[in-house]
C-alpha cells in the first residue's frame, strides 16, 4: 500500500485542528455584539463571513487606493511548515490565502473609519503570512506606522507569519485612523488581515499607543497550541496557551466577567496556575523582545470553591522593589485585574505568594504585555489636511505617493508639495504642474493659508482667475500658464505687492487693463470676421459646383446650411406622426407622439391640448428658449409648428424614455450604481449651462425624473421648458404666484415665500439624486399613510445603513465611498434654506468626484465593485425637518 506523504498528513492534523477549536468554542455574545469591528481580508474579492468566529469580512475595496491582490490556490509546503506561527491566529484558511501587495510607492496606507465616537479606544491588529506568493522565496521586511508615527517593523526573513497588535485612542470622530506599510528597500510589503475593534474606554490605564510586546497568556491551558477569541472574548483579543512546571488546574464552572471592564472570557478565567506546595511561590520570568516603558496586567479569579471561612489571600512583587501596596482577596467567581507600575528594563521578574493568613496557595489566571510607544511626530495642521484631500478629490489626483499624512514624516511627505518644519506643520507649496486637471480653479486652495507657491501650469483648467489668490498673505508665486482661463485678471492681484503671476499661454484670458472696455468688442468683431470670410467661402464653392454638376449639389449644400429649427406646418405634422398613431408620453403641455421625418430620423411631437394647464404663452417660451439654447445634455428643438389651433413643438427622439420609468419597479433592466451617477453628472451638466452658460440664467422650475430623457447612448437630457423663467440678475429672485413643480420635487421655500431662484432648481434636483440613489420617489404610499423619503433615509444615514439605503435592486453592487459622497451631495442639495443649498457648479464638481473615486478605488488593479459596509462613513449631513 502507498504511504500517505508527510504533508498531507500534516495537513490534516491542522484541518482536524481549526475543526475543533470551531466546536469547542462557546458563543457568549457581547452586547451590541460585533458591533463596531471592522475586519478587512486583505486581497478578498467578496465580502464573506468566516466559518470559525462568525465574524463578518470585508474587502478592502474602499479602505485603500493602490495595491495588488493576490490569491493562493492552495496552501502548499509552505502554510504547513509554520503551524505554530498560526496558532496564534485561529481562522479559517481563507484569511492566510488572500494577500495585497505594494509594488509601487514608498508609502501605502488603509484608512479606518470607525463610527464610535469620540475618544474611544481601539485595537488594531494585522496579520502578515508569507507563503512564497512571488516565488523570491524570501519574505521582506518593512515598517509599519500608524498615522505619522512609527509601529513596528515587519520582519519575514526567517519567520513568515508575524501578528502585530496595538492599542489607541481616537479622539474625534472625524478622525480617520491610517495604518500604513512603508517600503524601507528589503522587499515588497504586504499584508494578509487587517482588524479594528473597540474597546472599553476604561480598559488598559496606561500612556497610549500601546503595542502588544509579549502578548496575552491563558495561564494553565492544558491544550497547546490553543488560542481563544471572539466570540469567547468580546474584544476580539487573543490569548495563547500558556503553562509551565507548576501545577494547572481548571473549573468547569463558568466564570461570568460581565461586571468587569477587562471582561475576560470564561474559557481562560477558568483555567490557572498553582505551585505544587502550599508554601511555594509563583514565579514568572518574562523578557521583552524591546526597549520601553512596559505595563503589566495580571487577571485573577478564585476558580476553587474553598471550604466555608477560608480564603485566598496573595502578595504581588515585581522584581522584589515594587510591590503592590495592597494586598490581594479573591472571592469566588469575581475576577480582578492588578496594573503594574511602569517597568523599564528589558525583562520583569514577578512572584505571588500566599499571604500569612491564606488559606490556600497563590494563583494566576491570565496576563498581558505592554509598552508604551512613544509619539515623536505632529501630524500636518487639520486645515490643510482637509484642503489637500477635498482638491484630491476634485480633480481626481491618483498618485501613488499621496496616501497618509501630507507632510509627516518628513521623508514621506506628497509629490508636488513642500511643508514646514515645527510642532504646527503646514503645507507652504503646492506644485501641479502636467496633471491633467479639467474644471475651474478649486476655492479649497484658499484654505491652504501658508502657501507661498502655487503652480497650476500646463493644464485644462477653465474658468476666470479667482480673485481668492491673491488674498493668501504668503503666496509669492502662482503659475497659471498653459491653462484656458478667460476673462480678465482681476485688480487685487495688480496691487499685491512682491506676487509673480505666470499667466501666458491662456488665449481667453485678458492680460491688460484695456479688457474692461473692449472684452465684448473682440469676439464680436472676430466673429463677424469670421462669418464674413466662411459665407465667402461657401458661396464660391456653391458656384462653382453648382456651375459643374447642376442644381442637385446646390440643394444639397442648401438643407446644409439652412437652419436647425424647422417651421412645420400643420399637415406636417399630421404626417410625419402618421396622423398622430403613436403616443408615447403625456405631461402638463398635453401628448407627446412619435415622428418619423422625411430622411428617417425620429422624432417626438410635443402636441399642445386645448385642455392644457400650460397655454399659448408657456408655448411661445419653451420654442423662443430651445431655439437659442443648445447644450449636448439638453433636448434639441427640431422644430414647431404654430398654424391655426395646433401648436406643436418637435424635439430629437429619445430612445430610452425618461429617468422616472427606468428607475420604476416595473422596468425589469435596473440601472447600474455606475449608469446612475452618469445619468446624474448628466442632468447637472444640463441645469450648470441653463444657470450659468446662458446670457441670462434660465431656472426650470419643474425638474423631476420624468423630464430628464436618455438616448440610446445613455446620454441624460434635460426636458420641458415650458414653466422656465429668466432672470436678468442672478441675485434677484422672482415673485410669482403662478404654481411651479410638481410635488415632491417643490422647494419648500419657493412654497412658503413664492420667491423663485436657481436654488429651488437645486432642491428638486437633490430630490432626483436621492431617487438616484435608493430607487424610491420622494413620497410614498404605505398602507393609509404618505412615507417621505427624507424621514426614512434620515435615520439610517446616522446608523451608518448603507446597505438599507441604496437600491435593493442592484444587489450591493456598488463603491459604498461613492455611494456615502453621493447622499452627501443630495442632502446638502435639500437643505431648509436655500441659502445653504450649494451652486450647481459646485454640485456637478462633487458628482464627477464620484465618478473618479469610482475609476480609482474600482479600475485600480483590475479590483472588482462589491459593496463595503459602514465605509466612508460622513462627518456629518445636515438634514431637512420633516414636512
Amino acid at each position: 500500500m502507498k504511504s500517505t506523504p508527510l504533508w498531507k498528513l500534516t495537513l490534516q492534523v491542522f484541518v482536524s485542528f481549526i475543526i475543533i477549536a470551531s466546536h469547542l468554542a462557546r458563543p457568549v455574545v457581547a452586547e451590541g455584539g460585533d458591533s463596531g469591528f471592522i475586519s478587512i481580508d486583505c486581497g478578498a474579492s467578496r465580502d464573506y463571513v468566516d466559518d470559525v468566529t462568525g465574524i463578518q469580512y470585508q474587502t478592502d475595496e474602499g479602505f485603500i487606493e493602490s495595491g495588488t491582490n493576490y490569491e493562493l490556490s492552495s496552501p502548499a509546503n509552505e502554510l504547513l511548515s509554520n503551524i505554530n506561527c498560526l496558532s496564534n491566529f485561529p481562522t479559517g484558511e481563507r484569511q492566510l490565502m488572500t494577500l495585497r501587495s505594494f509594488s509601487e510607492g514608498r508609502r501605502n496606507c488603509y484608512a479606518l473609519k470607525p463610527k464610535h465616537e469620540i475618544e474611544q479606544k481601539y485595537l488594531i491588529r494585522a496579520l502578515f503570512a508569507y507563503w512564497n506568493y512571488d516565488s523570491k522565496n524570501q519574505g521582506p521586511a518593512f515598517d509599519l506606522y500608524l498615522g505619522v508615527n512609527y509601529w513596528t517593523t515587519v520582519y519575514l526573513f526567517y519567520q513568515p507569519c508575524q501578528l502585530h497588535e496595538i492599542i489607541l485612542q481616537r479622539y474625534s470622530n472625524t478622525e480617520i485612523l491610517q495604518v500604513c506599510l512603508v517600503n524601507t528597500g528589503q522587499g515588497t510589503p504586504f499584508i494578509n488581515t487587517l482588524e479594528l475593534r473597540p474597546l472599553n474606554n476604561s480598559l488598559y490605564p496606561a500612556p497610549l499607543p500601546l503595542y502588544a510586546d509579549f502578548g496575552r497568556a491563558d495561564v494553565g491551558a492544558r491544550l497547546s497550541p490553543s488560542t481563544t477569541r471572539y466570540k469567547d472574548d468580546v474584544y476580539d483579543r487573543l490569548w495563547s496557551s500558556y503553562y509551565d512546571q507548576n501545577d494547572p488546574f481548571e473549573t468547569n464552572v463558568e466564570v461570568e466577567a460581565e461586571d468587569s471592564a477587562y471582561k475576560l472570557p470564561s474559557e481562560v478565567l477558568r483555567t490557572a496556575l498553582q505551585p505544587l506546595n502550599h508554601s511555594d511561590l509563583l514565579t514568572f520570568n518574562l523578557i521583552f523582545q524591546k526597549m520601553g516603558q512596559h505595563y503589566l496586567f495580571l487577571h485573577f479569579a478564585e476558580i476553587q470553591k474553598l471550604p466555608p471561612g477560608h480564603k485566598r489571600i496573595m502578595n504581588v512583587t515585581f522584581d522584589d522593589d515594587n510591590s503592590l501596596s495592597q494586598q490581594l482577596t479573591l472571592e469566588y467567581l469575581k475576577p480582578i485585574t492588578l496594573c503594574s507600575n511602569k517597568i523599564t528594563k528589558g525583562y520583569i521578574n514577578f512572584t505571588i505568594r500566599a499571604a500569612a493568613a491564606s488559606d490556600a496557595p497563590p494563583i494566576l489566571n491570565a496576563f498581558e504585555v505592554y509598552i508604551s510607544l512613544p509619539q515623536l511626530n505632529f501630524p500636518t495642521a487639520t486645515l490643510d489636511v482637509n484642503a489637500i484631500m477635498q482638491i484630491k478629490h476634485i480633480y481626481g489626483i491618483c498618485r501613488i505617493s499621496w496616501q497618509g499624512d501630507p507632510c509627516v514624516p518628513s521623508k514621506l511627505t506628497w509629490d508636488g508639495l513642500n511643508c514646514s518644519s515645527g510642532d504646527n506643520i503646514r503645507i507652504i507649496s503646492l506644485n501641479l504642474s502636467s496633471s491633467k486637471l479639467t474644471g475651474q480653479i478649486a476655492t479649497a486652495i484658499a484654505s491652504l493659508e501658508k502657501l507661498e507657491s502655487l503652480d497650476l501650469s500646463k493644464n485644462e483648467l477653465i474658468g476666470p482667475l479667482p480673485e481668492f489668490l491673491a488674498t493668501l498673505p504668503n503666496l509669492r508665486l502662482i503659475d497659471v500658464s498653459g491653462n484656458k482661463l478667460t476673462g480678465s485678471i482681476p485688480k487685487a492681484f495688480r496691487e499685491k505687492a512682491n506676487l509673480e503671476l505666470r499667466v501666458a499661454n491662456n488665449p481667453g484670458l485678458c492680460q491688460t487693463n484695456s479688457c474692461k472696455g473692449h472684452k465684448f468688442l473682440i469676439p464680436l468683431i472676430e466673429s463677424v470676421s469670421a462669418l464674413v470670410i466662411v459665407s465667402v467661402l461657401v458661396s464660391l464653392v456653391i458656384w462653382r459646383f453648382r456651375k459643374k454638376r447642376g442644381i442637385a449639389f446646390y440643394l444639397y449644400m442648401m438643407e446644409i446650411l439652412k437652419p436647425k429649427n424647422q417651421v412645420f406646418s400643420c399637415s406636417e405634422v399630421l404626417c410625419i406622426t402618421n396622423n398622430l398613431e403613436t403616443t408615447i408620453g403625456e405631461g402638463g403641455f398635453g401628448k407627446v407622439y412619435l415622428g418619423t421625418l422625411s430622411d428617417d430620423t425620429q422624432v417626438a411631437v410635443k402636441l399642445l391640448s386645448p385642455s392644457s394647464r400650460q397655454g399659448y404663452r408657456e408655448f411661445q417660451l419653451e420654442a423662443q428658449l430651445l431655439t437659442v439654447i443648445h447644450h449636448r445634455n439638453l433636448v434639441s428643438l427640431v422644430g414647431f409648428c404654430d398654424e391655426n389651433d395646433v401648436k406643436a413643438l418637435i424635439y430629437e427622439y429619445m430612445d430610452l424614455g425618461d429617468l422616472n420609468a427606468l428607475l420604476s419597479d416595473k422596468n425589469s433592466e435596473v440601472l447600474k450604481w455606475n449608469e446612475r451617477l452618469q445619468v446624474a453628472v448628466d442632468a447637472a451638466r444640463g441645469l450648470e449651462y441653463l444657470h450659468d452658460g446662458c446670457n441670462t440664467p434660465i431656472i426650470h422650475r419643474d425638474l423631476k425624473p420624468s423630464n430628464i430623457l436618455l438616448n440610446n447612448c445613455m446620454v441624460a437630457k434635460i426636458s420641458d421648458f415650458g414653466l422656465s423663467r429668466e432672470f436678468k440678475n442672478e441675485k434677484d429672485s422672482h415673485l410669482s404666484t403662478q404654481p411651479a413643480g410638481t410635488l415632491g420635487y417643490i422647494d419648500p421655500e419657493f412654497q412658503r415665500s413664492r420667491k423663485l431662484n436657481k436654488k429651488s432648481d437645486i432642491y428638486s434636483f437633490g430630490m432626483i439624486l436621492l431617487q438616484l440613489i435608493t430607487g424610491h420617489p420622494p413620497i410614498r404610499r404605505e398602507l393609509e399613510d404618505n412615507c417621505f423619503i427624507i424621514d426614512w433615509i434620515r435615520p439610517k444615514i446616522e446608523c451608518g445603513d448603507i446597505q438599507g439605503i441604496v437600491d435593493l435592486r442592484l444587489t450591493g453592487e456598488f463603491l459604498a465611498a461613492s455611494a456615502w459622497k453621493a447622499i452627501e451631495i443630495a442632502m446638502s442639495c435639500i437643505a431648509p434654506q436655500s441659502i445653504q443649498r450649494p451652486d450647481i457648479s459646485y454640485v456637478l464638481q462633487e458628482l464627477k468626484d464620484c465618478l473618479v473615486m469610482e475609476m480609482c478605488l474600482a479600475n485600480s488593479n483590475g479590483i472588482p465593485r462589491h459593496s463595503i459596509n459602514h465605509s466612508g462613513q460622513l462627518d456629518s449631513i445636515s438634514t431637512p425637518s420633516a414636512r
